[in-house]
């Protein structure tokens, strides 16, 4: 690479299996000033003063996009903060996360609380972070200023939170806030199950995950969905429907983009990896709101990442205090902590199922950045951040519980197998994670781009 004068390369990053969004190929990534200045062949030569990181055979993919973690911080720091997910984060392969406005007191749904948060998390983050703002049925008129704060857009959930501080939005709130985003092309990201098919189904209670799985049934998340095509489309509005469990409603999500409605969606590695036979009951471990479903169910989610009507994997990861998990599923808190996890638990199922690591990486790098606009982010090519997950294959763990970053381990994957052990994590050109060892933090928080 011939040096111009403009572009100071300060690192090569080698490998004979990079992951570049022509393809893997053998290459050098020239780093310069955190960005990648250049994809080169593979034996180029190393400009002079360049540190030249060769890495073998292992994969280099780019940096995690993860757009879907719930910190908790402030205020509910004994289940999360931003030091320990993003270690997490950072040990797992994943170099960009959004929180989630909610779980955190206060919650993300005024400019003051997104400041209070911010200056919580600043010092903390070993990775890039970025915040959705909250819709709720009283702060439409706080919508526009958190998007001008730079929020990436705005969840809601159509049934019960879980938190009080956080309600849900009943048809004619979710049009204000559609209205009120659609006018300034902000993006509304919906937690989509309907409250009366939840109050309809039978709530049993106790340690049985069959009861539990009949508690939240396909129809409620089918019905909500369904609905909030129609919003979207009445209102020319932009929708992304969260963690998605019922497979029931992909030729719904289908038909709508053929319609020109502009819907995304989301899954989610419990989703794609776990399945409600293998649940014991008592182990709430495993709750989580959409539930895990069915192996055939997750045959079809796969079916529909591999005709592109899901976009991206993301975490969700929402962990809790071990208490909360109380062995009946009626009472124990709904979430999964899997932030470190993701990558390997994703590769594990792909590589069965004939998929690749370019597949793993447009799922869960690319197609995330590009959901909330995070151009710097999502891919090896010239001009993006310098952000990379090197990943060896081929090489297997078994999770303990002991060994994980976030605060509670608590963790649905105990005693799993999994393929894929992150050797590095790459954030803006810096080794932030080198063979399980994390380097001081030095993440930044992220901003919307107008």
């Amino acid at each position: 690479m011939e040096n111009d004068g403009n572009v100071d390369v300060n690192l090569v990053l080698r490998s004979t299996r990079v992951i570049t969004p022509e393809g893997t190929r053998a290459a050098s990534v020239a780093v310069a000033d955190g960005r990648i200045a250049a994809v080169l062949p593979y034996d180029a030569e190393v400009p002079a003063g360049a540190r030249l990181e060769d890495v073998g055979d292992h994969v280099v993919l780019p940096g995690l996009v993860d757009t879907h973690v719930h910190v908790n911080d402030p205020g509910r720091t004994e289940w999360e903060g931003f030091w320990t997910a993003t270690r997490a984060a950072a040990a797992g392969g994943i170099t960009t996360l959004i929180d989630m406005p909610l779980n955190s007191l206060p919650p993300t749904t005024t400019v003051d609380n997104l400041r209070t948060k911010q200056d919580v998390a600043r010092p903390k983050v070993h990775i890039d972070v970025g915040f959705w703002g909250g819709a709720l049925p009283d702060n439409v008129k706080d919508l526009r200023p958190l998007h001008d704060a730079g929020v990436f857009g705005f969840k809601c959930f159509l049934s019960p939170s879980g938190v009080d501080e956080f309600p849900q939005l009943d048809q004619d709130q979710l049009a204000a806030s559609l209205a009120e985003t659609a006018g300034f092309g902000g993006l509304m990201i919906v937690h989509a199950e309907d409250p009366h098919h939840l109050d309809a189904a039978p709530q049993k209670g106790g340690a049985r995950y069959a009861d539990f799985l009949a508690s939240r049934p396909r129809d409620a998340e089918n019905t909500a969905i369904a609905g909030l095509i129609d919003q979207a489309r009445r209102l020319g509005a932009r929708v992304h429907v969260l963690h998605l469990s019922s497979s029931d409603a992909l030729p719904l999500i289908a038909a709508a983009r053929r319609d020109g409605v502009r819907i995304t969606v989301e899954t989610c590695p419990h989703f794609l990896t776990l399945t409600a036979e293998e649940i014991p009951d008592g182990a709430t471990e495993f709750k989580c709101c959409p539930p895990i479903r069915e192996a055939s169910n997750q045959d079809a989610l796969w079916d529909g990442l591999a005709d592109g009507t899901i976009d991206c994997i993301v975490s969700d990861h929402s962990p809790s205090t071990a208490d909360l998990k109380t062995p009946d599923f009626a009472t124990a808190w709904g979430g999964i902590s899997s932030l470190q996890l993701g990558l390997p638990a994703i590769w594990t199922e792909a590589r069965r199922r004939g998929r690749t690591l370019e597949d793993v990486a447009r799922w869960m790098s690319t197609a995330p950045a590009r959901l909330a606009g995070l151009d710097r982010k999502g891919a090896i090519e010239a001009g993006r951040d310098a952000d990379f997950a090197v990943l060896a294959p081929d090489e297997t763990f078994t999770v303990d519980p002991a060994e994980l970053h976030h605060r509670n381990r608590v963790t649905a994957y105990a005693g799993k197998t999994l393929h894929g052990v992150v050797k590095s994590t790459w954030l803006r050109g810096v080794r932030i994670v080198d063979n399980g060892t994390l380097a001081e933090p030095t993440g930044r928080l992220l901003e919307r781009t107008k």
